[in-house]
């Protein structure tokens, strides 16, 4: 028992920032993200003796947290005009030039087609390779290079039908 749980810790000390990151991105809301973390966590507890590999430990926690994350939305529906309400009041309240940024950058990634933005904020977020996000989305790895391809050329093409935002990002 006390191997499971000094395992346990080491996970939850080693990877809380990057799941909490990346449920940060899926979810855009503080609270939901910390609930999913301790979701993902609380099932991997439950799961730890399936991991054989610890070297494959980032990958299995982003798996539970992708599946707690659909989870959330089969429990319960969300009203989206509550959510853009609130999506535009985070946006009012952001006070720096990198706040508003990343605010822009995460509103352009979050308006491409999923398939292009979920490989990439595991690549960006996640620091994972083609290779990791093609074994963790399920797909081939050509398919998974090809949709990260197309998604920085539609951020680019964002970036340059708004010059004067492209110049503020380039210019830092």
């Amino acid at each position: 028992m006390a191997t499971k749980q000094v395992r346990y810790e080491a996970l939850v000390k080693g990877l809380h920032s990057d799941l909490y990151r990346y449920a940060y991105w899926l979810t855009h809301d503080k609270q939901v993200s910390e609930d999913l973390v301790q979701e993902t966590f609380l099932r991997a507890w439950r799961a730890l003796d399936s991991l054989k590999d610890e070297k494959a430990a980032k990958s299995w926690l982003i798996t539970i947290l992708r599946r707690e994350n659909a989870r959330r939305f089969e429990r319960k529906r969300f009203d989206m005009s509550e959510y853009e309400e609130d999506s535009i009041m985070d946006t009012q309240s952001t006070s720096t030039e990198q706040e508003i940024e990343n605010e822009w950058l995460r509103d352009k990634i979050a308006q491409l087609p999923p398939e292009y933005s979920e490989p990439l904020v595991l690549q960006i977020l996640g620091g994972y390779s083609g290779e990791d996000i093609a074994k963790l989305l399920n797909l081939n790895k050509n398919t998974v290079m090809t949709r990260l391809f197309r998604a920085r050329n539609q951020l680019k093409e964002a970036l340059e039908k708004e010059p004067a935002k492209a110049r503020f990002l380039h210019e830092r």
